[in-house]
C-alpha cells in the first residue's frame, strides 16, 4: 500500500477502483459546478497566523457534538449510495468512526439499511431524514431510527427538489449498475470492487425497499422516489418531524442567516451550514463564505457547524477558529471508503486528525476548542460585497 499522506492520494486511488459512474456521482456537483469548485477554493484564500515560542505540549482535539465527547469536532456527513461505493460501505464507514470516536451518519438514501448499520456497529450512530410526501413512509422511518437507538436525527433541508448533475445523467447512474456495453467495459477493470460486491446481498436501497408501499424491486423504487421529494417542506412540517422524533435534532442545509435564525428559532440543537456539497443550487456561496454571518446571527443560541469542501485538518481549523463549533465531512472520507474501505475511512480521518493537530500547534494553540479568528489572515472582502 502506498503511504497516504493526503485526502487527494486517497482520491486518486478511489478513481481508479470505483466504477465511473459512482466516482462521477461523488465528485461532482450541479450545472456548471461553480459552487462545487468554491467549496475547496475558498478556503485557499485563508491564511493562518505563524505563532512561535509557545508552549505547544499537552495538545488535545477532545471536544463535544451536541453534548457527545468525540475525538475531534469532525462527524462523517450522510452519503447516499456509499454502500455502492465499497460493498456494505455504510457498515465499514459507522465501524470505523465508532473506532476513531466522531459520528457516523446514515443516509435515508443509503444502500445498508438502519438496522443493518445498528447490527454491526458498536456505536449509537445517527440518521439523516429526507422528507418524502409519504408521511406514513415518514412516520415508519422515524420510529425504525428510534428502535435502533439512534441518537440524533438530522433533517436534510435543501433537497426538495433535485439539482441536475449532467454527469449522473451521461453515465445513467442506477444502483446497482445496468449491464450495458459501456458498463461492462468499465466494471472489467474494476475487478476489486466487483469481487466485493459478489459478496454481499446488500445492492439496493434497504432504507425504501420493502418498507415504502409498493416498492418491492429497483424498477418501481425509481418511480416512487421521482415522486416523493416533499416540495412543499416549511417549517410547519419541520415542527411535526420535531415533534415525532422528540430527540437530538440537525437541521443540515443552512446557507442564509435568515433561515439560521429561523432554524434556531425551530428548536434545532444544530445547524449544519451546507450546499449539499453544490449539488443543488450552483452560484450558491460557498459554505466557508457564508459561515462567519450566520454564526454572528444565531450566536449561542444553537450549535453551528460546517459541512462542504472540507479535505484537510487545516481546512477544519479555519472553520472552527470563523465560529464553526465542529465540521461534517462527506467526500473525503469517501475517497478512503473506495480507495481502501473500511480501512481507508480510517486513513482519511487519520491525515485529517494529524494536519488539524500540527497546524493548532504551529498557529499558536494547545485546545482545539481555544481556536478563534486571532489564528487567521482572512481577506477583507472574504463575505463579499453583495447588493
Amino acid at each position: 500500500m502506498t503511504v497516504m499522506t493526503t485526502i487527494e492520494d486517497l482520491r486518486r486511488v478511489y478513481k481508479r477502483r470505483a466504477p465511473k459512474m459512482f466516482y462521477d456521482y461523488t465528485q461532482s456537483g450541479s450545472w456548471t459546478e461553480q459552487t462545487f469548485q468554491d467549496n475547496t477554493t475558498d478556503f485557499a484564500d485563508i491564511r493562518l497566523r505563524q505563532r512561535v515560542a509557545v508552549d505547544m505540549s499537552n495538545r488535545s482535539l477532545k471536544t463535544t457534538m451536541l453534548g457527545r465527547d468525540v475525538s475531534m469536532p469532525v462527524a462523517l456527513s450522510p452519503v447516499g449510495l456509499t454502500g455502492m461505493q465499497s460493498a456494505d460501505g455504510e457498515i465499514k464507514a459507522a465501524r470505523a468512526a465508532a473506532k476513531f470516536g466522531v459520528p457516523y451518519t446514515l443516509s435515508t438514501m443509503s444502500i445498508c439499511s438502519i438496522e443493518d448499520v445498528r447490527a454491526h456497529s458498536k456505536e449509537p450512530f445517527w440518521f439523516q431524514l429526507y422528507v418524502m410526501r409519504d408521511e406514513a413512509f415518514v412516520d415508519n422511518i422515524i420510529q425504525r431510527a428510534k428502535n435502533a437507538g439512534v441518537s440524533a436525527l438530522v433533517l436534510t433541508l435543501d433537497l426538495q427538489i433535485l439539482g441536475q448533475r449532467h454527469k449522473d445523467l451521461k453515465n445513467g447512474l442506477s444502483t446497482p449498475p445496468k449491464p450495458t456495453l459501456r458498463t461492462m467495459a468499465d466494471l472489467a477493470l474494476r475487478w476489486r470492487w466487483c469481487a466485493q460486491m459478489a459478496q454481499t446481498q446488500r445492492r439496493t436501497f434497504r432504507n425504501i425497499v420493502g418498507h415504502a408501499p409498493s416498492v418491492g424491486n429497483l424498477s418501481s423504487l425509481s418511480s416512487w422516489t421521482a415522486e416523493q421529494f416533499d416540495p412543499q417542506l416549511d417549517w410547519g412540517k419541520i415542527a411535526r418531524i420535531r415533534e415525532k422524533w422528540g430527540g437530538k435534532l440537525i437541521l443540515k442545509g443552512i446557507l442564509d442567516a435568515e433561515d439560521a435564525v429561523m432554524a434556531a428559532d425551530a428548536g434545532a440543537d444544530a445547524i449544519v451550514v451546507s450546499n449539499h456539497g453544490g449539488r443543488q443550487l450552483d452560484g450558491a456561496l460557498s459554505s466557508i463564505r457564508i459561515l462567519p454571518s450566520i454564526v454572528r446571527a444565531v450566536g449561542d443560541r444553537t450549535e453551528v457547524w460546517l459541512d462542504s469542501g472540507i479535505r484537510s485538518g487545516q481546512d477544519v481549523l479555519k472553520a472552527l477558529a470563523l465560529g464553526a463549533k465542529a465540521t461534517m465531512i462527506g467526500r473525503s472520507y469517501i475517497y478512503g471508503l473506495g480507495a481502501y474501505g473500511e480501512a481507508g475511512v480510517t486513513m482519511a480521518l487519520d491525515i485529517i486528525r494529524r494536519e488539524l493537530d500540527v497546524t493548532m500547534a504551529l498557529v499558536g494553540k494547545r485546545d482545539v476548542r481555544d481556536l478563534n479568528r486571532d489564528v487567521l489572515l482572512v481577506p477583507k472582502n472574504f463575505e463579499g460585497d453583495w447588493a
